[in-house]
């Protein structure tokens, strides 16, 4: 299994951060692929292949965590190039919610 669970939302409250400049002063860290709740269920399959995907946002994945749960808000598809590429972890920007 790849992730802890595919989730169809975001079950936490909005916490306000809608672009990458929003989110440039959450430092990032490492985290588990298997800890990680989806809060998407469909992957565009360009986005995927695509080589230059993150050239225009954010080179990190953007959590939330929220009652203990780490949900990956964005960066899905970086999320399955690292499982692709064999490898249990993702950098992203982990923010916590209450």
């Amino acid at each position: 299994m790849i992730f802890k669970a595919v989730g169809d939302g975001r079950p936490y409250p909005d916490h306000g951060r809608v672009s990458a400049s929003d989110w440039s002063d959450v430092p990032p860290r490492q985290v588990r692929l298997d800890e990680l709740v989806t809060t998407k269920r469909t992957l565009n399959l360009d986005t995927l292949l695509s080589e230059d995907s993150t050239f225009y946002g954010d080179l990190f994945a953007h959590v939330v965590e929220y009652q203990g749960a780490l949900y990956l808000e964005d960066g899905l598809h970086r999320a399955l190039r690292a499982a692709l590429q064999q490898r249990a972890i993702l950098h992203a920007r982990v923010l916590t919610v209450r």
